[in-house]
């Protein structure tokens, strides 16, 4: 079984969320050919996705090509809203949690769905969190590597996550507005030098925050083989032993100590990355990912894990589902 836990999906349409809320900002989806749409951000192009993003049809056929038995779905992150009024944000999670929980419907056992939630409200987003397991079914949420200005071990945040741990609801961490991306104008950089960072400082800061100290059962995983923390574990921990004074000021615990605590997808795009990725975490925490549909995703998905023949088949079937449907609390079959 093939279980992709990091793809995304859009509505095939939505109201005109400015004349909705009263001021821009948001995105609008501009169909300008078959096949193919703007995603706009008033009049700015953001990206230019293919039908593969809200047509669950397009989907299934390059799943059954690809041998991919199930997706699990969440939303585009440049959805997220984190930066609207809260109000405005938690309909707009409404209008995505429910086009999302409609597909899981519409095709059972071949997706499963992550929320989103209005996180610059925490109140707000437990109730739609809650909303999302109790009322929905979805397996759980993804959030941003950071809610504009708090990192995620903002004081603001830990309700959000201890909720999630309460009811059995997955954390999906996903990178968005990469920090220091105003430095990187050029080559796409935000998005090969930003993202990874950004992965890094959400993990940074959960585990220095003692988040993940304080909620042990929270099932929490990361995006992008959880970004530049996996190469960068030696030099943090040596912060950590050399400079308590700044490093250990919330939490005493060294963080590589929390190896094992969190789940990361495989999308590393490098045979040499997963090997060593699956050194230091093992498969038990590593699930398919390969951000379809989009280009700096993995095609066909599961590529890099099939690049490793020196795989047992107890770790291939981990990686390709057991670790999902353990992050995400399911039993599929």
């Amino acid at each position: 079984m093939k279980i992709d836990l990091h793809t995304h999906i859009l509505p095939e349409r939505w109201p005109d969320l400015r004349a909705r809320y009263g001021y821009g900002g948001f995105p609008r989806l501009e169909r300008h050919r078959p096949g193919r749409a703007r995603i706009m951000i008033d009049d700015a192009l953001f990206r230019e996705v293919p039908e593969t993003c809200w047509s669950p049809a397009r989907r299934l056929e390059e799943c059954d090509r690809d041998g991919v038995d199930v997706q699990v779905l969440s939303t585009v992150p440049v959805m997220f809203g984190y930066w609207a009024k809260p109000r405005d944000a938690l309909d707009l999670s409404r209008l995505l949690n429910d086009q999302i929980a409609a597909t899981v419907r519409e095709h059972p056992g071949r997706f499963v769905g992550l929320g989103t939630l209005p996180m610059q409200s925490p109140d707000l987003a437990i109730a739609e969190l809650e909303r999302c397991a109790k009322d929905l079914g979805l397996a759980g949420v993804q959030i941003g590597s950071h809610v504009n200005d708090w990192n995620l071990d903002d004081p603001a945040l830990f309700p959000v996550f201890e909720r999630a741990q309460e009811i059995g609801a997955a954390v999906f961490v996903h990178p968005w507005d990469m920090l220091g991306k105003e430095r990187m104008p050029k080559y796409w950089l935000p998005w090969l030098v930003g993202m990874p960072a950004e992965v890094s400082l959400a993990i940074c800061s959960l585990i220095f925050g003692g988040v993940l100290e304080r909620l042990p059962r929270l099932r929490i995983g990361f995006a992008h083989g959880g970004g530049s923390f996996p190469g960068t574990i030696g030099r943090i921990e040596r912060g950590f032993l050399a400079r308590p004074d700044l490093c250990a000021v919330d939490n005493p615990v060294n963080p590589r100590s929390y190896i094992g605590r969190f789940y990361v997808d495989s999308l590393v795009h490098d045979a040499e990355a997963l090997r060593y990725l699956l050194k230091l975490v093992g498969a038990e925490r590593i699930a398919l990912g390969s951000d379809y549909p989009f280009p700096l995703g993995e095609s066909p998905p599961g590529g890099t894990i099939d690049a490793l023949p020196e795989l047992s088949p107890e770790a291939r079937g981990r990686i390709l589902s057991g670790t999902a449907l353990e992050f995400l609390g399911l039993g599929l079959t």
